[in-house]
């Protein structure tokens, strides 16, 4: 029987978002031979560069970077389909003498790869989704949410409230089967030893680091981003849209809404994004090796994860 230590080794870096993931995980590629694979639901987007905090390209030359610029705004990507690339991804980098590197701060892009999560295989049904669309656009998004958190409380954990695509399909699941999504999704750990590294801290700090990431994001140019998405004709309505920023400005651009206020909510709402992180990555805490952003030693952590690949 093989030993653990001849499975593929996966690092993984994770924590709320302005945590530092980025910077950490540049370093330590650099240190250990490895390549980071994003685990970020936005920063798959083309076009989607400010707002999703995308690592520059200064700092995509100091590694090698996969699963960022994907898709377009407007194409589905169902959570099946990233998994199905990061292991298809993990062993093509093991084999090129490097080790793959799974970062970013979005809990299901992390745990579907981590505890091997299987899908539940329902065709489509397109009058159900019809019904439960226009259930959305009659009582709004919220309303929908609230339908599948009374259904499957654990799956609507993981679901923005506004994204009404993957709502529908969640609801419609629980609808066809009987049954909830979160029962469905059976897990099979995938053959990989993994060390898994989080950021961690007072939400204060975050909260503080994250406003000021939303300023530094305005003074980049982030309205004009979404200016130019809406010029190249993708819907306010697309679940890319949705995404924090991105929604408040386009109510700006499109609804006159005052740009000092949709700014400040983007900052309220990204607060109660990283409380969402913090929570899932609790629940999903299957030996996460905490270090505190105040106090942790870029250095040590990456000594340690040496000693780990026996380096």
């Amino acid at each position: 029987m093989p030993s653990p230590n001849d499975k593929i080794p996966l690092i993984v870096i994770l924590g709320p978002t302005a945590s530092g993931k980025t910077g950490l995980a540049i370093e330590m590629a650099k240190q250990i031979g490895g390549e980071i694979i994003g685990a970020d639901s936005r920063q798959i987007y083309k076009y989607m560069d400010i707002g999703t905090a995308k690592p520059t390209p200064s700092q995509q030359a100091e590694a090698v970077h996969h699963l960022i610029d994907i898709i377009n705004p407007d194409e589905p990507f169902p959570v099946a389909r990233y998994q199905a690339m990061v292991y298809d991804l993990i062993p093509q980098i093991y084999a090129r003498g490097h080790i793959p590197m799974l970062v970013g701060g979005t809990g299901q892009y992390i745990t579907v790869v981590t505890e091997g999560w299987s899908f539940p295989q329902v065709e489509p049904n397109e009058a159900l989704r019809a019904e439960l669309e226009a259930y959305a656009q009659e009582h709004g998004a919220k309303a929908l949410y609230d339908r599948l958190a009374k259904l499957d409380p654990e799956i609507a954990q993981i679901v923005h409230p506004n994204n009404v695509r993957r709502m529908v399909r969640y609801l419609e699941v629980c609808l066809i089967t009987g049954q909830k999504v979160s029962d469905l999704q059976r897990k099979q750990p995938p053959p990989y030893r993994i060390l898994e590294l989080g950021l961690t801290g007072e939400r204060s700090i975050f909260y503080e680091w994250a406003d000021k990431r939303v300023d530094m994001m305005m003074a980049d140019g982030f309205l004009d981003e979404v200016r130019r998405l809406l010029d190249m004709g993708y819907s306010r309505k697309l679940p890319s849209m949705s995404g924090l920023g991105y929604s408040h400005l386009t109510g700006h651009i499109l609804d006159g809404l005052p740009l000092d206020e949709v700014v400040q909510q983007t900052k309220y709402d990204t607060h109660e994004f990283i409380r969402r992180q913090q929570t899932w990555f609790k629940g999903h805490d299957n030996g996460i090796l905490w270090h505190n952003v105040k106090e942790y030693d870029r250095l040590q952590v990456i000594t340690h994860v040496q000693a780990w690949l026996g380096q």
